[in-house]
């Protein structure tokens, strides 16, 4: 990554948590402790941010905190023909007609490419997701309530009483930070608080994340492996991995990585 796209990303995490350690810097932008350390340096020369022990602070805090987690646009760029793959096999299982969820994230997100020409129930709380099918098809769209998390592009509530609690749905895919033996992973507690009440609401539970995320770790566990009823990745993913998920008896698709074309009349989302 090039200095001038880890220096945006820091300064965007800065500004949307207010103080930013140097491992979360690490973590967003796959970079070595010296080096985020330096751009930190260098940044607060500048005086673009200012530098704390452990980290880096905004010079003028945010009213209202941002989420952990790398960007939409950076993750975005991240495994990209992975995504796609994985997204056209999480579209296969729907049928026309039914009721389904759509968590945000990068990985969902790219299922929005082969619903074009579906006739689906949609509940997400994804922006980006929203919008595109909006434009784009002819899908039935229902957005959840709550405040507009810029970085990530989704849209989270702490309230009980949102229109969560009133749709139920066949399926629910999403994507998480990480996958082990102890469940699904995220990274921020209001992602858990949020992610917990659309679970609640779904049959089943389809997870879509790309091989490398059985390597990734986080602190905070979203769910049990026993709560999964399908896991979609990628033909990278380890034996072990495959094995952790058939001993917790879970479903594992595995996509064919190519050039995955998307359906006629499908732009992608600017």
């Amino acid at each position: 990554m090039h200095e001038k796209e880890r220096h945006r990303i820091i300064l965007s995490a800065v500004q949307e948590k207010s103080v930013v350690t140097v491992s979360e810097l690490v973590e967003l932008t796959d970079s070595s402790e010296a080096t985020i350390r330096r751009d930190i340096a260098a940044l607060h020369v500048q005086k673009r941010l200012r530098r704390v022990r452990g980290g880096a602070e905004a010079l003028n805090p945010p009213q209202f905190p941002g989420l952990a987690g790398r960007p939409f646009h950076v993750n975005e760029t991240l495994h990209a023909r992975q995504k796609q793959a994985i997204a056209k096999e999480a579209v296969a299982l729907c049928q026309d007609g039914e009721p389904i969820i759509i968590n945000g994230g990068t990985t969902t997100f790219q299922m929005v490419h082969f619903l074009v020409n579906r006739r689906m129930q949609v509940f997400t709380n994804s922006f980006p997701i929203a919008e595109h099918l909006l434009k784009h098809s002819k899908n039935t769209v229902m957005l959840s309530g709550g405040v507009i998390y810029r970085e990530q592009n989704i849209i989270l509530s702490p309230f009980e009483n949102d229109v969560t609690r009133n749709f139920y749905a066949r399926r629910m895919f999403m994507g998480a930070q990480g996958l082990g033996p102890l469940g699904l992973m995220e990274t921020d507690p209001l992602l858990i608080q949020a992610e917990q009440k659309l679970i609640d609401q779904a049959e089943e539970l389809v997870v879509l994340v790309d091989s490398s995320k059985f390597e990734k770790r986080s602190s905070l566990i979203l769910c049990g492996l026993k709560r999964i009823a399908t896991v979609i990745t990628d033909s990278d993913i380890e034996d072990r991995h495959a094995s952790m998920l058939e001993a917790a008896g879970v479903n594992l698709i595995v996509a064919t990585v190519q050039a995955v074309a998307k359906p006629e009349n499908a732009p992608s989302f600017a």
